[in-house]
């Protein structure tokens, strides 16, 4: 299974990470997607599997959860937006870690891209930076993975300068 992995579109999806993610079965979004439109453009291209970051409204909050903790091809996956990372975890990213024991966690917020592995809870930390327009980063960023025996293998990450000349949706 190839995953394509977002976060913090914050209203905005360019051709260029729709083309990125055209060999991906699924698309996971670590929240912060900025509006409906945006989110029914993923849903039409591939399955979305989304939570909602601090920035989506009532629509998108009612949409989708704030953490979203499921198993496929034998890997259990936590996405949420505010987590944290590696050694800085925040307290409910830390609980729902210690209680459920991720092969993989997701989450966005920071814009930072982070790809580490976490030796206190065997897990994977994956942050797929910003793909949005809006925030301080320059280089607008997503990835894509396959899951081959419930482990993550063949990350690829896509970096786009910030060009707000871009034609986005």
């Amino acid at each position: 299974m190839k995953i394509g992995l977002i976060s913090d579109t914050h209203s905005s999806i360019q051709d260029n990470f729709l083309e990125f993610f055209e060999p991906c079965d699924e698309i996971w979004h670590a929240g912060d997607i900025g509006n409906i439109a945006t989110a029914d453009i993923l849903e039409s291209r591939k399955n979305l599997r989304a939570v909602h970051g601090n920035i989506d409204g009532n629509e998108l909050r009612l949409r989708y959860p704030e953490n979203l903790i499921f198993t496929v091809e034998g890997m259990k996956v936590f996405i949420t937006h505010i987590g944290g990372y590696p050694g800085r975890y925040n307290l409910s990213a830390q609980k729902i870690i210690q209680s459920e024991k991720p092969d993989l966690f997701i989450c966005g917020h920071s814009h930072i891209l982070k790809v580490i592995f976490d030796p206190k809870y065997n897990l994977l930390h994956i942050n797929p930076g910003a793909a949005g327009n809006q925030g301080w980063h320059k280089v607008k960023t997503a990835i894509r993975f396959d899951i081959i025996n419930g482990k993550p293998a063949n990350l690829e990450i896509m970096e786009s300068p910030r060009n707000l000349a871009e034609p986005v949706h």
